[in-house]
């Protein structure tokens, strides 16, 4: 099944309600950001560089992220739904989703943004829902590098048992959340 490689602070974050919103532009690899499907899982990452680009009243993610890679395994937790992806065509007006996300402005700036200016930054609206249990991934070398998704060997009708937990926000919520990040970005 495809994952996205995501902070696993942020997954965190989209599960608690916390974030609504990927900034993706694509990773080294790639050219640009290609959005591989509409459902996806999340394949947890974490860096030295995300306590510096997490805001202060996310700190206490960071842990939580960190706890789910080690240096054999990951934990996926997350199953994500796209509601809309917005090109960002103002991007000097991204402090204005801070709110949406765990990043600072800076970070967004620098990592996001700047990285690559002549491509565009895709601001994608997601639904976030748990898993019915967490799998554990034996980290493979492909999974490795610069690049925004892995195929990972879950079988995708792992997705088709209900949760006990509803998702993070309902739709008319995320709706909401689209027109406003299209209002600010679009």
């Amino acid at each position: 099944m495809i994952a996205l490689k995501e902070w696993g602070a942020a997954a965190h974050a989209l599960l608690q309600g916390r974030q609504r919103v990927l900034l993706r532009k694509g990773g080294i690899h790639e050219k640009r950001f290609t959005l591989e499907d509409s459902r996806f899982l999340l394949y947890p990452t974490v860096a030295h560089s995300h306590a510096a680009s997490t805001r202060p009243e996310h700190a206490d993610l960071l842990p939580l992220g960190t706890a789910d890679v080690t240096e054999g395994t990951v934990v996926v937790r997350a199953v994500l739904s796209v509601v809309e992806v917005v090109e960002v065509a103002r991007p000097d007006r991204i402090a204005e989703l801070a709110p949406l996300h765990i990043w600072t402005t800076e970070s967004v700036r620098t990592n996001r943004i700047d990285f690559r200016p002549k491509h565009r930054l895709a601001a994608i609206v997601v639904s976030a829902r748990p898993l019915p249990a967490p799998i554990e991934i034996p980290v493979r070398p492909e999974y490795g590098g610069c690049r925004s998704w892995v195929q990972l060997p879950i079988d995708p009708a792992v997705l088709d048992v209900p949760t006990a937990v509803d998702p993070a926000a309902d739709e008319s919520d995320l709706r909401a959340v689209a027109a406003r990040v299209r209002a600010a970005v679009g």
